[in-house]
């Protein structure tokens, strides 16, 4: 694919003066270092991301606009490099969202678990409480009969 005219401007401006950062939905308590690390990693993906795009446009400028007879020696090896190293950083982007999935996965799990740990801490104080209050109704029945 190779940009004609204004089309080329119109991607270079798109790639170099919009940067965007997608987010995940914010947590309604303080974040762990999870949620930190994940929010870190999607910031480096998104990073990463631009970049594989930025030099896809570049490679498709310089296929475009280099002359094949100059295409020889030690730029087509720098034209191979750059092919090479945009396939490089691509990987690297889909590498990054799969270890962003998987961090939000073990973000959820944890949360559950957090959420039954509380559940699970509120019923036991409250059998506890419980408990006591039996004893003491117990022990003031029997010191009263005495």
């Amino acid at each position: 694919m190779f940009l004609q005219g204004s089309a080329k401007l119109d991607a270079f401006s798109l790639l170099f003066n919009t940067p965007t950062m997608s987010q995940h939905p914010t947590a309604l308590f303080t974040p762990t270092s999870l949620e930190r690390a994940l929010d870190q990693n999607e910031a480096i993906q998104e990073t990463v991301e631009q970049s594989a795009a930025e030099l896809c446009v570049i490679n498709a400028v310089l296929q475009q606009e280099v002359p094949e007879h100059v295409k020889t020696g030690d730029v087509a090896q720098a034209l191979q490099k750059t092919d090479e190293l945009e396939s490089r950083i691509q990987t690297s982007a889909e590498n990054l969202e799969q270890v962003n999935q998987a961090l939000k996965e073990e973000i959820q799990v944890r949360a559950d678990l957090e959420r039954q740990l509380a559940a699970t801490q509120a019923e036991l104080d409250q059998v506890q409480n419980s408990a006591q209050n039996h004893a003491q109704a117990g022990a003031q029945g029997r010191s009263s009969s005495c």
